[in-house]
């Protein structure tokens, strides 16, 4: 109880400080300082009123101080982080494992949200997740197999450190190379870009953390999600297909945390139909 009851507490102040960086990362704002404020009014904003979920109803969902309507997505992020550290904590416990998938679930979140606002997946989660993610395989082991495979055909023995290291540098280069390269054809084909370097860059970030075949099935998800959904949503709105901008980072995203919680499950149970 005590653990579920922290795992919230977390997630929503965890959440809180990603709204920060949504909003402020894309535009090239510190996330430090000045304190919060008011993005209409640019008025700071008392620690009274930034309390995580309580002070959106306080306020009524308007500043104090202009009346702004305060956006949802403040009161969204905070709710489904708090949620998804929740349902961690109450499978795994506070382990390792779990404060690692913490880490990657809030990183999942800030990126889907920021993809979503303004189109950008910010380097400091990308790559500052994939460095985060390939430094603690080494020491949370990463739930996969491929390395366990390939690595000894080729004559490499390697302990079990090691080899958690290897499926993490494995599934963060492999599904990111493969990524780039159809981006990179896409361009010379088309000579328009199909695929932004931040979509690379979100998938090393997740395979550093959970392996090539969780990432692989994150690509499958996220692409078949938003190949449907954007066509949907483009047909409905009389968008121009040839020249929106589908918000891809934002699929894989959602996918990602969808495999972070199911993946296993999933694979082992495509593996059983096979």
């Amino acid at each position: 109880m005590l653990e579920s009851v922290l795992a919230i507490v977390a997630g929503l102040l965890v959440g809180s400080f990603l709204n920060v960086c949504i909003y402020r990362m894309p535009r090239d704002l510190s996330v430090v300082r000045p304190r919060s404020f008011c993005p209409a009014c640019e008025h700071p904003i008392a620690w009274y009123d930034n309390i995580p979920l309580v002070s959106y109803f306080l306020l009524r969902r308007r500043c104090r101080h202009c009346g702004e309507l305060i956006p949802a997505r403040y009161l969204i992020v905070e709710i489904l982080t708090a949620v998804l550290f929740f349902l961690i904590v109450n499978a795994l416990g506070l382990t390792g494992a779990s404060a690692r998938l913490c880490l990657l679930i809030a990183l999942l979140v800030g990126l889907t949200f920021a993809d979503l606002e303004a189109r950008i997946l910010p380097d400091e989660f990308t790559l500052g997740g994939t460095a985060a993610g390939l430094l603690l395989s080494y020491f949370v082991p990463v739930d996969d197999i491929m390395a366990h495979i390939f690595l000894p055909a080729f004559g490499f023995k390697l302990g079990p450190h090691w080899l958690s290291a290897a499926e993490s540098v494995l599934g963060a280069a492999v599904p990111a190379g493969c990524l780039w390269l159809g981006g990179f054809l896409f361009e010379k084909i088309r000579h328009k870009e199909g695929l932004g370097l931040g979509d690379v860059k979100m998938m090393a970030m997740f395979g550093a953390f959970l392996g090539l075949r969780a990432t692989l099935l994150t690509l499958i998800l996220g692409s078949v999600a938003g190949s449907i959904i954007g066509l949907i949503y483009i047909r409905a709105t009389k968008q121009d297909a040839s020249s929106y901008e589908l918000p891809f980072g934002t699929f894989l995203g959602f996918a990602g945390i969808f495999v972070a919680l199911m993946g296993e499950k999933v694979i082992r149970w495509y593996v059983g139909m096979l």
